[in-house]
This record gives structure tokens, sequence and C-alpha cells, in this order.
């Protein structure tokens, strides 16, 4: 039975419990990482701490304590090491009253693994209408305000497709429901800035350094022209888009995105937390 780091200790996932009055629930009060995870080993940890921490000040959240939040993960993954898994750290702002306002209570912490099977190469995408407002509080920050997402991933499913792309406000590309997205304009590789309102997401850092990419602001109509997309994200690494809404993109994985994926594989394969 699977073990988790609740508040301090590791418990049985069958029996742990957050308050019913956890900011995190009742109003979203909370942020997230997600790391890769492979034979009991979590990848790019520094650069996901650096994240939640940024976050947290983001969202007004005390600090989180680092080293205690790395021994929560390693305690998680020493219970039940796996294969290949999905290591998620929760913080909340706590148990509070019912509303917006923050009570006086620390944060929670929770820390769960599950095992993932090894992603596809390709995928197929849609576009969705809603935007993504690149000027909002929460721009940014990677939040458990994720309604929006389960919503626009929900019509994914229903077009067969594994991931949903976001515009901003502007009309200009921004990302997915929980990855970044590059795309092959005239044989250069391009992905949105952070200034379009997409998450400074790990594996997007690590492309740009590893393989190379403009930050460019792309107009939608981009996806039409592009001869290659692909997404990045911890639990995808690169993954090749073979169809963007009814667009299928022969010839997919094509060559700009092969040299990502296998240098990024070869790269984070040499260095667990670059």
């Amino acid at each position: 039975m699977a073990l988790i780091w609740l508040d301090g200790e590791l418990r049985d996932a069958e029996t742990a419990r957050v308050s019913v009055f956890d900011h995190g629930l009742t109003v979203g009060d909370g942020i997230f990482e997600t790391l890769k995870t492979a034979n009991g080993r979590a990848f790019a940890m520094s650069r996901h701490l650096d994240r939640l921490a940024a976050s947290a000040a983001g969202l007004g959240l005390p600090e989180p304590d680092r080293d205690a939040v790395r021994r929560a993960c390693q305690a998680v993954l020493d219970a039940e090491p796996v294969p290949l898994g999905r290591l998620r750290v929760t913080y909340t702002g706590g148990r509070a009253p019912l509303g917006s306002d923050r009570g006086q209570e620390p944060p929670t912490l929770v820390v769960a693994q599950a095992p993932m099977p090894r992603r596809p190469d390709t995928t197929a995408v849609i576009t969705v209408p809603w935007a993504r407002n690149e000027r909002g509080a929460l721009t940014g920050l990677k939040t458990t305000s994720y309604a929006e997402n389960v919503i626009a991933l929900a019509r994914a499913r229903q077009d067969a497709a594994t991931e949903a792309l976001f515009a901003n406000t502007t009309g200009q590309l921004c990302e997915g429901t929980g990855s970044n997205v590059f795309v092959v304009l005239d044989g250069e590789l391009h992905t949105p800035p952070l200034a379009s309102g997409c998450l400074a997401g790990i594996t997007r850092a690590l492309v740009i350094e590893w393989v190379g990419a403009k930050e460019t602001e792309l107009p939608m109509d981009c996806l039409d022209r592009a001869t290659e997309v692909f997404l990045t994200s911890s639990a995808r690494d690169v993954q090749a888009v073979r169809r963007v809404d009814g667009r299928e993109l022969p010839g997919t994985p094509g060559p700009v995105t092969e040299r990502a994926m296998r240098i990024f594989a070869e790269r984070s394969a040499a260095d667990i937390d670059p």
C-alpha cells in the first residue's frame, strides 16, 4: 500500500487525512511541483525546489523549508522506489476559516509518488478557445488552482488528444495545460517567452539550454505553419506532436525534434540534478 509524507511523517495513503478546512481544498490556496522519478531518484530536484519557493513567494505563502522538503521526498522515494514515477509535492496555506482570508495555522506539506508508464514518442493536441491571462496574479506560478486545465484537458480527451494548447489574451501562443510548446519555423526552433504567461517549465529551460531555442512571440497560426511541434514537461520529457487539431504533421518526429529528444535523454541521464 502506498505511503505518503504528510506534515512530518510517512503515512498510509488510504488513511492519511487533510483537514476539510485546508485552504488548498477550500479556495485553491496552494502550490505544487511534479518531478519525474526513476528507480528511487528524482530528476532536477534543485530546480523544482527553486520554482516551489518562487511560487510560494508569488502566492504569499511562507517560504518552504527546502531541506525538509528534500527529506520528505527522499522518505517517499525510499519507501517505494519504482522504475518510473511521478513525485508530487503539494504545499498549501493550511487550515483556515471558510473564505479567502488565511488562518494562523502552518502550511500543509504533502509528498506522494505514483508509478507512470513511459510516454509515447508522439501525441496529438488541440487548441482551445479559452485564453491564459498573461497579466494575472497567478501568472507564472505553479498553483493548485487547476480547474481551467481540467476543463481544457477534458476537451482534448474528447478529441483523442492528450494536451490542449492555450493562447494568451493578445492571441499569442502560450502553453498547454501541463506542458510548454516548441515549434519549428523555417528550420529554427522557437518557444513562447515567459512574458506570454506560460509557466517557466523545468524541461523547457533545459531544452533551451541544451538544445538551443529562440524565445519568440508567436501568433497562434504558427501552429498552421510549423513543420514540427513538440511538448515538454517533467512527465513527457520531449514529446513530438503528430496532430494539431485536424492538421497532421507528416514524418513525426522530425529531425529537429529527434535531436531535442536525443540530447535531452543523454544529458538528463548523465546528470540527475542539472
